[in-house]
């Protein structure tokens, strides 16, 4: 069977919420992740809902410390941020990853701690979609080097940006989402799609839809990487990681383990059946898998690397 790529994502907001806000480990963690030979290494985003590192200037640690991984936001939320300051510092994290960079983005679920995070930045919550897309369009516009005229929820006039990033056009875009509108955003304007909930079947099934709404908007290939991120827990004894797992869902959403594991795929147990959950997705189509642990970071991805060699990954 032919393998996925298999990303980790830096415990940034675990760290904060545990009172060790401290980048070294974190940054150890990911040249961790790539002497294993994971593909990538991922960090999530929020100002004030969750508090955590800033994607973008962690992640220009990152590129500073490692070679070989790509690294990417899972997801990042463009909507709180001037798209002129975000395609310079998108475009200069291009460089010094030397083109490694993946951005992820999405535009945050409906409930009042975003709200209010918004409220902060002093962004409008309501119209959301409609500012992260003309953002991202701008942002592709200055990405080119050229002289850009825009008018519009930003006013530019003859600017140009440098520098542009290291790939032509800026790095590849994913989009995080999976209702009806969501899957046709990604069909029309996005190279990759990144939803953080969907098991392997749904997937398949989501991510066809998403290619056939490609091609009727003519865009054979438009969309290439199909990923998601899961939750894993592995111990040889499954009461111990399921123990593991449900007390990592409750203090990292403060709600019910229980209606978070519902919601979200996860899993909790031994090695072999992490291997058929990362085995399911390889074979219903998906090229890229990030992967969060419940703790013990270090042991997680050690267990993962054997798992990956076993399957000839």
């Amino acid at each position: 069977m032919q393998g996925i790529s298999l990303g980790y994502l830096l415990p940034t907001r675990e760290q904060v919420m545990e009172g060790r806000p401290e980048a070294a480990p974190l940054l150890r963690l990911a040249e961790h992740a790539e002497d294993l030979g994971f593909s990538s290494v991922w960090v999530g985003d929020s100002l004030l809902a969750r508090p955590r590192h800033d994607p973008l200037t962690l992640l220009g640690g990152v590129a500073g410390r490692t070679k070989r991984v790509l690294m990417g936001t899972a997801v990042l939320l463009p909507a709180l941020r001037n798209p002129v300051v975000l395609a310079h510092q998108v475009a200069t994290l291009d460089q010094v990853s030397e083109g490694r960079l993946i951005l992820g983005v999405g535009i945050a679920s409906d409930n009042q701690a975003i709200r209010d995070e918004f409220m902060a930045a002093g962004v409008p919550f309501e119209g959301r979609v409609g500012r992260m897309m003309e953002g991202l369009r701008l942002c592709k516009a200055l990405w080119s080097g050229k002289a850009v005229d825009w008018n519009g929820r930003w006013t530019v006039k003859a600017g140009v940006l440098g520098p542009t990033p290291h790939r032509s056009g800026g790095p590849p875009l994913w989009y995080g989402g999976r209702s009806e509108a969501a899957l046709a955003r990604t069909a029309k304007f996005f190279d990759g799609w990144f939803p953080n909930h969907a098991e392997p079947t749904r997937f398949a099934a989501e991510f066809a839809q998403i290619h056939a709404l490609a091609h009727a908007a003519g865009r054979v290939g438009g969309v290439r990487d199909g990923a998601t991120y899961l939750t894993l827990a592995i111990d040889d004894d499954a009461a111990r990681a399921g123990e593991r797992m449900d007390a990592y869902m409750a203090r990292y959403y403060n709600q019910p383990a229980a209606a978070m594991r519902a919601r979200q795929v996860n899993y909790a147990g031994p090695a072999e059946g992490a291997a058929k959950l990362l085995s399911d997705y390889a074979a219903h189509g998906a090229t890229h898998l990030v992967l969060r642990f419940a703790g013990d970071h270090a042991r997680q991805m050690q267990a993962v690397a054997k798992i990956r060699a076993a399957l000839g990954w």
